[in-house]
């Protein structure tokens, strides 16, 4: 019982000398706090002052030349090549013939529907007059005329495949490759020719979220080359994604006018693509990074008239790069704080670096 009573007092003991040495600590850290806010000690950060500044929109973006069509010409029958009638580099023409593919059989088989159907025409003039007279049922009329009108259906299949043996440019452009000689045999679906189009060319660009609210289909775009230093080159925006790329960058297509038979401009070329836009009226721009935590808190810290930082609420515009417009909430001669802003609250005192 003894052993027992004199455990709890040295428990107890314990217990009031730990909650004694806790106390005095604290004592001393609220001196310390205490001394830190009697002598106010500055946080440092960075500022700017408040000035309205010249906007400037314009940008430039590089991207590669496409051609305006790329085609792979298709065989749609099949047979042997019998002859080739453009070579490589040629600016051929839509509806132009291209090659011939052996037509015999294709012939053969038009011929042979023709004759069926001059047949079938004969039965059915021959079974509307029994019909008349009462010579043939009506079924019977009906299956000749059904019988007439298949074989009609036939006749227009047999004719198509007798005008695939003549290959046609379905585009107008330069064969870009050839992929048959004289004697190959193809079937449906073998490459024939590669047509390129490059009277215009598609320059491809990308325009991130600032830039791309400020362009159109339909406006104008000066287009330089490396290739060509002293030339100038003119383009239109004929398409603008709505969907921005895995970049955060948003896709914007720009059509070339490339005319003449030399067509200096080729597809994969390099270029450099000028937006320009009109003056802008001086308005308010601030560091992107002197918002509290970010844009969208509409919350700045400025320079008290005491050295203090004071929390502004502001109403941001449009963001140029690094910089934000400010529609209201600040005003010249001001001071923005730009870094820090980590350390401060309301009226802690500053120091500016």
């Amino acid at each position: 019982m003894k052993r027992i009573i004199i455990t709890i007092v040295v428990i107890l003991g314990s217990a009031a000398l730990i909650a004694w040495i806790l106390n005095k600590n604290k004592q001393e850290n609220e001196a310390k706090t205490a001394v830190v806010a009697q002598t106010n000690m500055a946080v440092a950060v960075n500022a700017e002052p408040v000035t309205k500044q010249a906007i400037n929109l314009d940008f430039s973006s590089n991207g590669n030349f496409s051609a305006n069509q790329d085609l792979k010409l298709m065989a749609e029958a099949g047979g042997r090549i019998t002859s080739i009638l453009v070579r490589e580099g040629a600016r051929v023409s839509k509806g132009q013939v291209l090659a011939h593919i052996d037509a015999e059989y294709a012939s053969l088989d038009v011929q042979r529907v023709e004759d069926a159907l001059n047949k079938l025409k004969t039965d059915y003039a021959r079974y509307k007059s029994s019909y008349e007279t009462g010579g043939v049922t009506k079924a019977q009329l009906d299956e000749v005329e059904l019988g007439l009108r298949n074989t009609e259906n036939q006749l227009q299949q047999a004719r198509r495949r007798l005008q695939d043996a003549y290959v046609k440019a379905p585009i107008s452009g330069i064969i870009n490759k050839r992929s048959i000689e004289i004697g190959a045999f193809v079937g449906p679906g073998t490459e024939l020719f590669e047509i390129v189009d490059v009277s215009k060319l598609k320059l491809n660009v990308t325009a991130n979220e600032a830039q791309v609210v400020q362009l159109k289909v339909g406006d104008k775009v000066s287009i330089s080359s490396s290739v060509f230093p002293d030339k100038n080159f003119s383009g239109t925006i004929s398409f603008i994604a709505v969907k921005a790329d895995n970049s955060l960058n948003y896709p914007v297509e720009i059509l070339v006018d490339n005319p003449g038979s030399s067509a200096e401009l080729r597809a994969g070329m390099y270029a450099t693509a000028q937006f320009k836009f009109p003056p802008q009226d001086p308005a308010i721009l601030i560091a992107r990074g002197a918002f509290i935590g970010s844009v969208n808190s509409n919350m700045v810290y400025v320079l008290g008239a005491d050295s203090t930082a004071q929390v502004r609420e502001v109403i941001p515009g449009r963001i140029l790069g690094e910089q934000v417009e400010i529609l209201s909430g600040l005003q010249e001669g001001e001071t923005v704080i730009t870094s820090g802003q980590i350390n401060l609250t309301e009226g802690i005192k500053v120091s500016v670096q």
